[in-house]
């Protein structure tokens, strides 16, 4: 027969309220069967993530660069009114050749007047120690192995001139009775030295 007054409903309510507090085998069965009912709503339930809002229009047009010219207009570079003249480059004249050191002619004279003296019987090593005081040491290594009889000169015919100067070398002309020498003579530590000879054009 169904429960039609208050009092009856009450007591049924208190009696499924009370049914988990008297044991608590009763409570661990209800909290099992309410976390069973939670995870199946979740599952059940579908995920529903918001929606990122749209952009907000600006009356369907975009806005325009500032200072950019509108569509319809034509701009026009304004003409250039520099008064400047072109510049114009003109090339730098060379700068005066070096006046050469009297020093630096004097040892290329010297070296040439050691270098033409190779009489009969004269060994390498003398004729080396002749050059020796003239000469760098990196040039006398090289002509050891020259041999002085090969020197088609004999004698020194005119002084020394420069051909170009520098603060630290000189290239020096120096004449002999076979032909003209260009010497390199630059300025070292122990003085000027001939650094390297070959045939002048």
């Amino acid at each position: 027969m169904p429960i039609r007054t208050n009092r009856g409903r009450a007591a049924v309510y208190r009696r499924l309220w009370g049914w988990p507090l008297r044991s608590p085998r009763h409570f661990v069965t209800t909290l099992v069967l309410l976390a069973v009912v939670i995870i199946g709503v979740g599952i059940l339930l579908p995920e529903t993530e918001p929606r990122p809002d749209p952009l907000p229009q600006t009356g369907g047009t975009s806005q325009q660069t500032s200072g950019a010219p509108t569509s319809g207009t034509r701009a026009f570079a304004a003409p250039s009114t520099s008064t400047h003249a072109p510049v114009t480059s003109y090339p730098q004249a060379a700068p005066p050749p070096a006046a050469p050191a009297p020093e630096a002619l004097a040892v290329a004279e010297s070296w040439g007047k050691a270098w033409v003296d190779h009489p009969e019987g004269i060994t390498s090593q003398q004729w080396l120690d002749k050059l020796r005081p003239f000469t760098t040491d990196e040039y006398l290594g090289q002509l050891a192995s020259v041999d002085p009889r090969m020197v088609p000169a004999g004698k020194v015919t005119g002084k020394p001139s420069s051909i170009s100067a520098t603060a630290s070398s000189v290239e020096v002309k120096l004449p002999t009775d076979a032909l003209v020498l260009r010497l390199t003579v630059i300025s070292t530590g122990a003085g000027w030295r001939v650094a390297s000879y070959t045939k002048a054009d």
